[in-house]
């Protein structure tokens, strides 16, 4: 495929950018508000088996759309499909505040997210050079951050005092995210497609990733966002379980303010992977990555408050050095071979698979009767282990 065209290269905080921010945090808010409402509804309804379904069924729309979502934010304004994309989260939120299953409404949540996430970050690489792209995808996710470290203080407090009241609250915001979206001004599809036939759309998808696999950098961002995003999703399950076992601390509030130093240690993390890693840097990266496995596996084995929200707090910051890089990787080289749209879709095929295979491994846990510390402790070890083969395989291929 050829190059998809150049950015506009704008000034990190112009107009566009800051309808953008604001879309985003108003959108990403209501998404860690209602993981939390959703999580308090079913232990409130004795079904707290069904937690990690629960993630299961947001994730399953990434896997079975992914072949749609790349093209459909490539083929048309990405503001227009990040308003599609909050519209279907408005519904599915509607509809656990209407009494239906949450798992039901969650998964329409799923569908919306599916929709949106190429478009959010896609959109980066229309409006800044490749030189400015690392510090963008740095004040998104900071944006980001911010914005679950509010969603996982507010959904917990909430949610303990009224989940009714929480879920009205999730609803309003993603009506304010999608009004924020129509502010977002229209930029030329990146990609226009000349067929919507569903056979065709997955023979391009399929095109797409063996583009994106042939390629070195990209395979790399691919394979470390994937271990990243497929352990941090099953730790977040994990703690809402861990909390009362290791700390003694009934409730959601405190899994959801733990929640809030991890995501406090990636706004620190993304900060300085924006000031100290560009593209020709990258490598930097796995200093970060390689340091993620071993503080999980010694938080397994934490029984008091400080320690946690310390550890906590740096395996945040060596995520952010980890992850915002490999994304602003994975952007650039999607946008000059298939689109910055189809090569994130490509990422959520890849990172929700894990997402699949890591949160099935803390249901099978869970099944087979294995406590919640060696749970989390193999968790750790698994990433430490995944992650030290790709630092080995990247380094010995960057060498020749």
């Amino acid at each position: 495929m050829k190059p998809v065209g150049h950015s506009l290269n704008l000034p990190l905080l112009s107009l566009p950018m800051t309808a953008v921010l604001t879309a985003q945090f108003l959108s990403a808010l209501a998404d860690n508000a209602l993981l939390i409402a959703a999580i308090a509804l079913l232990k409130a309804e004795s079904h707290a088996d069904l937690i990690p379904w629960l993630q299961e069924s947001f994730v399953l729309p990434y896997i079975l759309l992914a072949p749609f979502a790349g093209p459909i934010a490539d083929s048309l304004p990405k503001g227009h499909v990040m308003f599609g994309g909050n519209a279907l989260k408005f519904l599915g939120a509607g509809l656990i505040l209407a009494g239906t299953h949450p798992l039901v409404g969650y998964a329409l949540v799923g569908v919306g997210a599916t929709i949106y996430s190429p478009a959010k970050y896609g959109i980066l690489a229309q409006l800044f050079d490749a030189e400015k792209l690392v510090r963008a995808n740095g004040i998104l996710e900071g944006s980001t951050i911010a914005a679950i470290l509010l969603g996982a203080v507010a959904g917990g407090a909430l949610a303990d005092r009224s989940v009714h009241l929480a879920l009205i609250a999730i609803v309003m915001l993603y009506l304010f995210a999608a009004g924020a979206n129509l502010l977002i001004p229209r930029l030329p599809p990146e990609h226009p497609l000349g067929h919507n036939r569903p056979s065709v759309l997955v023979k391009d998808f399929v095109s797409a990733l063996s583009t994106l696999i042939a390629n070195r950098d990209a395979r790399f961002s691919l394979v470390g966002t994937s271990m990243f995003w497929g352990t941090g999703t099953a730790l977040r399950l994990l703690l809402f379980v861990w909390v009362p076992v290791a700390l003694g601390i009934m409730g959601n509030q405190t899994p959801s303010l733990l929640m809030v130093a991890l995501s406090v240690g990636i706004v620190f993390g993304a900060l300085a992977a924006g000031a100290f890693i560009t593209l020709a840097t990258v490598n930097r990266t796995l200093i970060g990555g390689l340091l993620l496995g071993p503080l999980i596996l010694s938080l397994a084995y934490l029984s008091s408050m400080t320690p946690t929200v310390i550890l906590l707090v740096l395996v945040g910051i060596c995520g952010g050095m980890f992850a915002v890089p490999l994304n602003a990787l994975l952007q650039e080289r999607g946008h000059q071979t298939i689109g910055a749209g189809r090569a994130l879709a490509v990422q959520n095929l890849f990172e929700n698979l894990s997402i699949l295979l890591f949160v099935g491994f803390y249901a099978g846990m869970q099944g087979v009767g294995v406590a919640v510390v060696p749970t989390v402790a193999i968790l750790g070890a698994l990433l430490f282990v995944g992650l030290s083969a790709i630092s080995i395989w990247r380094l010995k291929r960057f060498s020749h």
